[in-house]
């Protein structure tokens, strides 16, 4: 080959080469400051940016932490507790410090999205109690729940408290999340998944609310149990009904007939 040749195939290679400066870089991890009602700070660190928007600190885990609080007696002292989707973890966090038994944080397992939980957990070491037990996996919804139930033993016949907050925007993965459900949920009179969330597409409330009737078809009771107004908007530039964007919806899900 001739040096004319070679050269030309050089060039042509480099077409195909992207500047280094080519791709933005990576947004820097953010961090958010929440204060318990407890009086517990939590210094929460969240990605720099994810497709799967676990970038943000949502309302509805804001307000599920609240709920929890709230009825912490019933919800989470003594209790095994699960949350889908957990991206920071705030209510996961806070079920620990409040004498939750066993608390199992989970996100899609990317590896960024898993990492960032486990450092929140880690960074959490001094205001969890000593006898927290509190793990993170990644999951994706729908899967097998074998890993998921792997800690709580035999006996235990799954979680009595599952924690969904801001999730069902996600339409596709309606079924999903239902089929997880009913797969890790106790079936106790007792058991209780949380779904709190906020039409911030309100166009799509519709679509947001046709996750309890698939809850329904699987088996469970659906009863509202929040309905709060925020002061301010998550998104402000968003479109849409403001009033609907600043409001929480919450709901319990529990079995409606134990002897199915």
């Amino acid at each position: 080959m001739s040096s004319q040749e070679e050269n030309e195939d050089l060039i042509d290679s480099a077409i195909f080469v992207e500047p280094s400066d080519y791709y933005p870089p990576p947004k820097p991890a953010t961090f958010e400051s929440r204060t318990l009602p407890t009086g517990e700070t939590l210094q929460l660190r969240l990605v720099g940016h994810n497709p799967l928007w676990g970038h943000h600190l949502w309302n509805g885990a804001q307000v599920v932490t609240d709920y929890l609080h709230d009825h912490a007696k019933d919800l989470v002292m003594g209790r095994n507790v699960l949350e889908l989707g957990a991206g920071a973890g705030l209510p996961s966090l806070a079920a620990a410090i409040w004498g939750a038994e066993h608390v199992v944080l989970t996100d899609y397992p990317d590896k960024d999205l898993v990492d960032n939980m486990q450092i929140n957990v880690d960074a959490a070491k001094d205001v969890l109690p000593l006898q927290s037990s509190i793990v993170v996996q990644g999951y994706v919804w729908g899967a097998s729940t074998e890993s998921l139930l792997t800690d709580l033993g035999s006996e235990s016949g799954g979680f009595e408290t599952i924690i969904l907050a801001d999730l069902l925007f996600n339409h596709s993965q309606h079924a999903a999340l239902t089929s997880t459900i009913q797969a890790t949920l106790k079936r106790s009179g007792s058991a209780k998944a949380l779904v709190f969330f906020t039409p911030y597409t309100p166009w799509k409330y519709e679509k947001d609310m046709a996750f309890f009737d698939l809850a329904e078809d699987a088996g469970f009771r659906v009863t509202q149990v929040v309905k709060r107004v925020m002061d301010k908007l998550m998104f402000k530039d968003d479109r849409g009904d403001e009033l609907l964007r600043r409001t929480i919806f919450g709901f319990e899900l529990t079995w409606a007939n134990l002897n199915r």
